[in-house]
C-alpha cells in the first residue's frame, strides 16, 4: 500500500556539512523489520548454542586464530586470552551479549542498544576473523553495517515494544518527550 503523502518517506540528514536525501518505498518499512528479525535470530541462536555447550570459551579463538590470520588486532586479542579476568569476563559477555541482543531485537525492545552493542561485537569480529583476501568487506563488516541501519532506521518502532514503551505517559508526557536521551536506547 503507498502512501499519499509524496514526503511522509523522505529522509535528509546532514554530516560535516554533506546532506543526503533518500525516498524510501512504502515497503521500506517491511524490509527494516526483516533486517531486526534476522538479526535477532542469528544472534539469539548463537548465544543459545554457546550457553548450552556448556564449556564454550574464546580463549582458544583470541590467542590462536587471530594471530594465523594476521589479524592487526591479534597483540590485543593474545592479551585478553591470556588475561583470565578479561578471558572470563569475554566468557560471559559474548554467549549472553549474543542472547540479549538477539531478544531485544526479536522483540523490538531497547532496540537502538541491542543494535549499538551487536555493531560493536561486530567490529571485534571483523577485527577477529580477518581476512582481506577478498577484500576489506566481509560478512562481519556488512553485518555490523546491518546493525547501524536497525538502529538508524528506529525498528523497534514497528511491531516491536519500543513503540509503546516511547509513548508510554509519565505525568501525562511520553516517556522519551520527558527522557529524551532514551531516543538512543529505544526506537
Amino acid at each position: 500500500m503507498a502512501t499519499t503523502d509524496r514526503h511522509a518517506n523522505e529522509f535528509v540528514s546532514t554530516v560535516a556539512g554533506v546532506t543526503v536525501r533518500g525516498q524510501a518505498h512504502s515497503l521500506s518499512a517491511w524490509f527494516v523489520l526483516g533486517l531486526r528479525l534476522t538479526m535477532g535470530i542469528v544472534f539469539l541462536w548463537s548465544g543459545v548454542d554457546k550457553i548450552l555447550e556448556g564449556s564454550w570459551t574464546a580463549a582458544g579463538y583470541l590467542t590462536g586464530a587471530t594471530v594465523a590470520n594476521g589479524s592487526p588486532l591479534a597483540d590485543l586479542f593474545v592479551w585478553m586470552g591470556h588475561t583470565d579476568w578479561m578471558l572470563s569476563f569475554i566468557d560471559i559477555a559474548v554467549p549472553w551479549g549474543e542472547l540479549l541482543i538477539g531478544l531485544g531485537l526479536i522483540v523490538g525492545v531497547l532496540t537502538r542498544l541491542a543494535a549499538f552493542f551487536g555493531a560493536v561485537m561486530m567490529v571485534l569480529f571483523y577485527f577477529g576473523n580477518w581476512d582481506i583476501a577478498h577484500g576489506y568487506i566481509n560478512s562481519d563488516f556488512a553485518y555490523m553495517l546491518v546493525f547501524l541501519s536497525v538502529a538508524a532506521f528506529g525498528a523497534g518502532r514497528i511491531l516491536g515494544l519500543d513503540r509503546f514503551i516511547e509513548q508510554y505517559p509519565i505525568g501525562g508526557v511520553p516517556l522519551v518527550e520527558r527522557y529524551p536521551v532514551l531516543t538512543y536506547i529505544l526506537g
